[in-house]
């Protein structure tokens, strides 16, 4: 089963969700943390790093000698990467998509492909729970290929739960793309609503069944559970605005460790999702 915890803004709370869910369920589920450009859920899981790899994409690597600089390559690329100047052929590295268009096209065999760093994976776990992040090479623009790596390495008979980045773009879908259910999570407050119309729009064209948690539910006003009821998304969970609570997350603590009685709420939570995604026709293989 694959859960991603999403929103159409930053701030809403998706990783409190997502690690406080993994929490009350312990053994049996992986985090993985797809927020690649500012990973943070290992500040509130704590889990032991046991290891982690280099990422690479491929990219083409021009052998001048062979080259007859007949253009196919740059016009065949839709990305712009590659442009054949006078007898040179520049290559724009971060330009570069890797689908391997040139080296298919290129009659002379002059294009094979080298590895450009992407960023990395960091494998670790706490107390049964797996976790795996990425983190984005520093000045790197393309997050969606280092997303696909972490949920490529995660393992098919956990449990798994993706603390997806915010927004709508390319690297939320890269997250949610082939997700059983999307966990959205919001704030009843017009930016929340509004960004969170943008995100229930990407899912709904992307086929999964969704549901909100409403997070702060106490403050703002009854828009987005107005909103809810209108487009019939369940509500699954509302947290309200407690002190307590955000006082414990300023501190890098979670709600089901520092205030018991909420992790029958995340269990709940998690209970609600399942029959949701069997009512569906069940979870992926």
């Amino acid at each position: 089963m694959i859960i991603s915890v999403a929103s159409g803004k930053g701030g809403t709370g998706k990783t409190t969700i997502s690690v406080n869910m993994a929490l009350a369920l312990g053994r049996g589920v992986e985090l993985l943390d797809c927020d690649v450009e500012e990973p943070n859920a290992h500040l509130f899981l704590k889990p032991k790093i046991e290891r982690s790899e280099k990422v690479e994409v491929p990219i083409p690597l021009v052998d001048l000698d062979k080259c007859t600089f007949c253009k196919k390559c740059s016009d065949i690329c839709r990305f712009n990467a590659l442009a054949v100047v006078g007898k040179k052929v520049l290559v724009f590295q971060e330009l570069c998509h890797s689908c391997g268009g040139c080296m298919v096209v290129c009659p002379e065999g002059a294009i094979t492909e080298t590895g450009r760093e992407l960023g990395f994976l960091n494998f670790g776990a706490r107390d049964g729970i797996g976790f795996i992040n990425g983190r984005l090479r520093v000045g790197e623009a393309m997050s969606p290929p280092l997303i696909k790596q972490v949920r490529a390495a995660a393992n098919p008979r956990l449990i798994t739960i993706i603390d997806a980045p915010p927004g709508t773009s390319c690297p939320v879908i890269a997250a949610m793309n082939g997700a059983d259910f999307i966990l959205m999570v919001t704030e009843p407050t017009p930016f929340g609503l509004h960004d969170l119309k943008l995100a229930v729009e990407a899912v709904r064209l992307l086929g999964i069944p969704c549901g909100l948690v409403i997070n702060r539910a106490d403050i703002g006003d009854r828009k987005v559970f107005d909103y809810a009821e209108k487009e019939n998304l369940p509500i699954l969970l509302t947290i309200p605005f407690d002190r307590r609570i955000a006082e414990a997350y300023s501190q890098g603590k979670n709600i089901v460790e520092e205030f018991p009685e909420w992790r029958q709420c995340f269990t709940e939570l998690f209970r609600k999702i399942e029959a949701i995604i069997n009512e569906r026709g069940g979870a992926h293989a």
